[in-house]
């Protein structure tokens, strides 16, 4: 039987991107991504249904989209669908499913203000999926700065985002 998971989300950040640290100095991202649904009901009435869902990336991926991101902006990501497990403070078993990101793409201006222009396509050089380390705050969090998507000069040419 094959298997495939794919997840391709357009929508708005809900919240500012929050960056930690792994212990092994691996940048993670976690942001929160709201997608509209908009149709028309039977009686011919205009509905709109929001999804929202929690995403996490990566290494220099998490830096970029921490550092050029916010609360309001339009972004499309890619990636794969996960379940995370774990036990709350009660004892009591917990779950929720995850986009984890392997591709991103800016789009253009949104909810969040300021001129942002759509631009770079962002992939995870990383293969085998994201660590199995729990993130810990371990270095402050990058500062957000405004202005649009970093130019591919932005970046060491050494590194794996294509552009």
């Amino acid at each position: 039987m094959a298997n495939y998971n794919k997840v391709i989300l357009v929508g708005n950040l809900t919240r500012d991107p929050e960056m930690s640290y792994l212990p092994s100095g691996s940048a993670v991202t976690e942001i929160g991504l709201a997608v509209n649904r908009r149709w028309r009901s039977q009686d011919g009435q205009e509905r709109e249904d929001t999804c929202f869902i929690d995403c996490r990336c990566y290494g220099k991926q998490a830096e970029v989209l921490s550092k050029y991101m916010s609360k309001g902006r339009p972004i499309l990501v890619e990636g794969r669908l996960q379940l995370d497990q774990w036990e709350d403070q009660n004892g009591n078993k917990r779950s929720k499913h995850r986009v984890f990101i392997e591709r991103f793409q800016f789009l253009g201006d949104g909810g969040g203000g300021g001129g942002q222009r759509g631009g770079g396509n962002y992939r995870s050089s990383q293969s085998g999926g994201p660590p199995q380390q729990q993130p810990q705050q371990s270095r402050p969090p990058q500062q957000q700065s405004g202005g649009g998507p970093p130019e591919p000069s932005d970046f060491d040419q050494g590194e794996d985002i294509p552009f």
